[in-house]
């Protein structure tokens, strides 16, 4: 897969579609690799006239690690955002929103669609805040604010999260089936088969779990995203589940409630992952929104014609 350089980092990325069409970012969440962004969901994207960018976050897959930042310890990170005292991260989302600015300048993209899922879609809210004029259009799936005051993850599913992962191939697949059972749909079918050969794939590309408590403490470093969302004017779409248990369906709604004309599509069913039944849906709806910033970014520049 290509890589380019920028924000002083090397980034992987893969691309799906015509390079003419719309230009659809793609960021994945907390410790995942872009290639959980499956093959056939960016397909079916670029069938609908958008050119799909996948790529690795900083510290994760085949993107650069920041081994010299050391491994935070999250515990200390967590008593410091309960003492509402300072916390003190390698990098935050911030740092990880101008990494995907980054990549468009290096593929030449001046604006471009931005989706993100879970830390994704926290990453890709930073980006419409602080890089607005890039920005056609934000679509954050099963995310959130990041405000204190919001129900916190079930506490089966912050265990896992909190928890460190095994090392050995096998057991880490075995751990990543009872991971997806606890926060995935239970409103779909659950694909035990599908998830082990993903686990395996993920493993042999790289098992890197120190990215993730790094990428760990910029989110909690981050602090709420509230009165800075309320400064976004695009075109925006939130999708979450009903049923997740790791990021509650209130974060969703808040996330909606402080963008400007933001669209909730809330998933009966949905936890925290992204089911094959809920693409046709997703796509349909990302794709009608990206439409629409179009049309309306072409009646703002159009020129009135002289009577």
């Amino acid at each position: 897969m290509p890589n380019v350089r920028a924000n002083g980092i090397q980034i992987e990325y893969d691309t799906f579609g015509n390079p003419a069409n719309e230009p659809l970012l793609l960021i994945m969440g907390l410790g995942s690799q872009m290639i959980l962004w499956h093959e056939d969901f960016c397909g079916m994207l670029a069938d609908r006239g958008h050119y799909v960018i996948r790529f690795d976050n900083r510290d994760v897959g085949l993107s650069t690690k920041l081994d010299e930042a050391g491994v935070p310890d999250v515990m200390q990170i967590i008593s410091a955002l309960m003492a509402q005292q300072p916390i003190q991260a390698p990098y935050t989302l911030d740092h990880m929103a101008d990494d995907a600015i980054g990549l468009l300048d290096g593929l030449g993209i001046e604006r471009a669609h931005i989706c993100g899922a879970s830390m994704g879609g926290m990453i890709a809210q930073t980006v419409a805040i602080r890089h607005q004029h890039r920005v056609k259009s934000l679509v954050s799936i099963m995310s959130t604010t990041g405000d204190a005051s919001l129900p916190p993850s079930r506490p089966e599913a912050l265990a896992f999260l909190m928890t460190p992962p095994p090392t050995e191939r096998e057991a880490l697949i075995e751990h990543h089936v009872k991971l997806w059972r606890t926060i995935g749909s239970p409103g779909f079918p659950f694909d035990e088969d599908f998830i082990r050969a993903r686990s395996a794939m993920l493993y042999d590309r790289c098992f890197y779990p120190q990215g993730q408590v790094r990428q760990l403490a910029a989110i909690l470093a981050h602090g709420s995203r509230r009165e800075r969302l309320k400064s976004v004017r695009v075109p925006t779409l939130v999708i979450h589940g009903v049923d997740d248990p790791l990021v509650p369906v209130d974060g969703g709604k808040d996330t909606a409630a402080h963008i400007a004309g933001a669209e909730l599509m809330l998933v009966e069913g949905m936890g925290h992952d992204n089911p094959r039944d809920v693409w046709p849906r997703a796509i349909e709806a990302i794709s009608r929104l990206t439409r629409r910033a179009v049309l309306a970014e072409a009646e703002r520049s159009a020129v009135p014609i002289a009577s």
